[in-house]
């Protein structure tokens, strides 16, 4: 997986689960690459008649902004300080195995229920233009009755639609509630899902042709890599699947009716996305075979043509063969113009083999 080079980025080493082998449940460990050199916190304060947004504020203003009227969006970027998550966590009530999970970027897509909340993570993955590879970050999101944390492990952001219609005002965003922001951000996730398939289809077609016109041993490593890249966009899509569904069905009273049915669209979306994966994964499967077998008909076609040309020349070699044996009396060996016949005879032996051959589609 390639990861998106910016300025912000700083390459760490990745830590791995096993950093949190022996410790207690609700433990934070941070586990994963870090992707920021500093958190920086956001906020989007709205109503149907109103709109504020504050750039890097204090943790400590989150919580006091949370208490207003209308809906906030507090957007979260980079978690790997685990300090300041607690802190955060800390003003909204923030269970232990809430934030535990927060800051573990090999979370499985889920959807979790408690008192005064609902937690909520999934994968957000795109392609990266400049790397010229998928690009995958976990998402976390944390919705009440009037606001939305959302947490990102600090790369590519696929939330800047959400923005602009909440800046503007396009659409229902600004007079509905959090548990409607919260599906709109989760709809942008899958949204990215699709142009990543149908880009990796793209590829897929050009690829599948290629094998089938000009093959390369390139092209094996592409569908390789292509597989790799279908078979984590499927680990990232089947349990969203679920998680909608738990959503969709939940009797929690933070998701209101209203915004169930946008859920249930939602669901045949991420539907529809794993269906493609599915597609797509069946058909790299198949250019394994039929890149192998395109290899094998190529190799074959070589080899019958150099067996025609072998054959062609066994008589003329058996014929140069016998008059180049150490004997005096040989056939026409001493006539004038024995040379010239045997040339003929071996001239007409290949012409005529070679016109037997092309009768026989066999050249």
């Amino acid at each position: 997986m390639g990861m998106q080079g910016t300025d912000r980025h700083c390459r760490s080493g990745v830590r791995k689960r096993s950093a949190k082998a022996g410790l207690s449940p609700g433990t934070m460990v941070f586990l994963g690459e870090q992707k920021v050199d500093a958190l920086c916190v956001d906020v989007v304060s709205y109503g149907p008649d109103r709109y504020s947004e504050l750039r890097d504020v204090g943790v400590g203003v989150c919580g006091e902004l949370a208490k207003g009227p209308g809906i906030d969006w507090i957007s979260v970027n980079g978690i790997h300080d685990v300090g300041l998550i607690e802190s955060l966590g800390s003003c909204f009530g923030l269970h232990p195995l809430t934030l535990e999970d927060i800051v573990n970027t090999g979370l499985r897509p889920k959807i979790e229920e408690f008192e005064s909340y609902l937690f909520a993570t999934l994968k957000m993955i795109r392609f990266d233009e400049a790397a010229g590879a998928v690009e995958m970050e976990q998402v976390s999101l944390i919705f009440g009755e009037n606001y939305v944390v959302s947490f990102q492990e600090g790369g590519a952001d696929v939330f800047a639609p959400v923005r602009e219609r909440l800046r503007f005002g396009k659409g229902r965003i600004r007079s509905r509630r959090a548990d409607y922001l919260a599906y709109s951000l989760m709809d942008a996730v899958v949204d990215e899902y699709f142009l990543l398939v149908e880009r990796i289809g793209d590829r897929i077609e050009v690829l599948d042709d290629k094998i089938l016109e000009d093959p390369d041993p390139g092209d094996l490593q592409e569908v390789h890599r292509l597989k790799r890249e279908i078979l984590g966009l499927r680990k990232a899509v089947w349990p969203l699947r679920e998680e909608i569904a738990a959503m969709e069905k939940s009797d929690s009273e933070l998701i209101r009716g209203d915004t169930r049915v946008f859920l249930r669209d939602l669901y045949d979306h991420a539907i529809h996305v794993i269906d493609m994966v599915e597609t797509y994964r069946d058909l790299l499967t198949g250019m394994h075979d039929t890149y192998l077998s395109s290899v094998s008909n190529r190799m074959n076609e070589v080899m019958k043509v150099l067996t025609n040309i072998a054959t062609i020349f066994m008589p003329l070699s058996f014929i140069a063969g016998m008059y180049g044996m150490n004997f005096e009396n040989m056939p026409g060996l001493r006539q004038p113009y024995g040379f010239v016949v045997v040339l003929a005879v071996m001239l007409t032996i290949g012409v005529g083999m070679a016109v037997y051959f092309r009768r026989k589609n066999w050249l």
